[in-house]
C-alpha cells in the first residue's frame, strides 16, 4: 500500500489523529443531515414547497457518500472484507437509493425512503471515535458477560406471563375481553411492563387482585436487568483500549493501545513501514 492510500486509510478508518477525528465528526453531521432530509420528505407540504432544495441536498449527500464509499474500498488490501461487512452493507444501502430512482423511474417513493432511512444505522460510527470507544467497548463487554443471566430472567418473565395469562383467562373469561389464552398473555405482558393499554381490563375482584400483583411486579422486573448489568460493570471495571486503529489487511479493529502489529493477521499497523 503506497503512502497516499495509507494516508486515506488512516483518515477514514481511524480516529486517533486530528484528521481522522475531524473526518468522523463531519461524517456524523452529514449522516444526521441525510436522515433529517428523509424525514422532511415524508411531510407533504414541506416536500411540495421545498422539493427542489431537498432534491439538491439529497444529491449532494448521495455524492459525498459515494466518494466516501469508494475511498473506503480502495484504501484497504482486501475490499471484499469491507464490502460484505456490516458497515459496508449499510454504507452501500445509504448510497444507492438515489441512483435506483434514476434507473427505475416508477420506483415506489415509500420504498426508497425506507431504504434511505437505514442511513441512521451509520450513526453507530460515533462509537469509533476515540473519546467514546472505550466506554462503548466496556458496555458491550458487560452486556456480553451478563447475557446468560438476562436470558434466564427473561425466560422466567415469559413463564410468569403464560401462567398469569392462563389464570386471567380462567377467572375473567370472554365476557371481560379475555377471549383466549394468547389474548390473556398479551394483556399480562402489557400490564407487567407497566404499559397498560386499557383495551382489556379485569372486572372481577380476583382478576383485579391479580392485575395489582402484576403491576407491582412490573416495577421490579424493569429494575432487575439494570441491576444485573450494573453489577457486572462494577465488577469488571478496568482499563479499556481506546484506540481506533484498523488493520488494512484484515480489517480487524480490536487492537491494544500500544500495538504495532495486528494480533489477528500479524500485519504492521503502519503499513507504509
Amino acid at each position: 500500500m503506497n503512502k497516499t492510500r495509507q494516508k486515506i486509510h488512516d483518515v477514514i478508518y481511524e480516529a486517533d489523529t486530528p484528521a481522522g477525528k475531524a473526518f468522523d465528526i463531519l461524517l456524523i453531521i452529514i449522516i444526521i443531515i441525510s436522515v433529517v432530509l428523509v424525514a422532511l420528505e415524508t411531510v407533504g407540504w414541506i416536500n411540495e414547497k421545498y422539493y427542489s432544495i431537498l432534491n439538491i441536498a439529497e444529491w449532494t449527500v448521495t455524492i459525498l457518500f459515494t466518494i466516501e464509499y469508494i475511498l473506503r474500498v480502495i484504501s484497504i488490501h482486501h475490499p471484499r472484507d469491507y464490502i460484505f461487512s456490516f458497515y459496508g452493507v449499510i454504507d452501500l444501502l445509504a448510497t444507492i437509493p438515489k441512483y435506483i430512482s434514476l434507473i427505475f423511474i416508477g420506483a415506489q417513493l415509500e420504498t426508497m425512503m425506507a431504504i434511505r432511512a437505514l442511513r441512521i444505522l451509520r450513526i453507530f460510527r460515533v462509537l469509533h471515535i476515540s473519546r467514546y470507544i472505550g466506554e462503548s467497548n466496556f458496555l458491550y463487554r458487560s452486556l456480553l458477560v451478563s447475557r446468560a443471566k438476562i436470558i434466564i430472567f427473561l425466560l422466567f418473565v415469559l413463564i410468569m406471563c403464560i401462567l398469569f395469562g392462563t389464570l386471567m383467562f380462567l377467572i375473567e373469561g370472554p365476557k371481560a375481553g379475555f377471549d383466549n389464552i394468547p389474548e390473556s398473555i398479551y394483556w399480562c405482558i402489557s400490564t407487567i411492563s407497566t404499559v397498560g393499554y386499557g383495551d382489556i381490563v379485569p372486572l372481577t375482584g380476583m382478576g383485579k387482585f391479580l392485575a395489582s400483583v402484576l403491576m407491582i411486579l412490573g416495577y421490579g422486573i424493569i429494575a432487575v436487568p439494570t441491576g444485573i448489568i450494573s453489577a457486572e460493570m462494577v465488577q469488571s471495571r478496568k482499563k479499556v483500549d481506546v484506540n481506533t486503529r484498523v488493520c488494512a489487511e484484515c480489517m480487524c479493529d480490536s487492537h491494544k493501545d500500544n500495538a504495532i502489529f495486528c494480533h489477528q493477521c500479524g500485519s504492521h499497523l503502519d503499513d507504509d513501514k
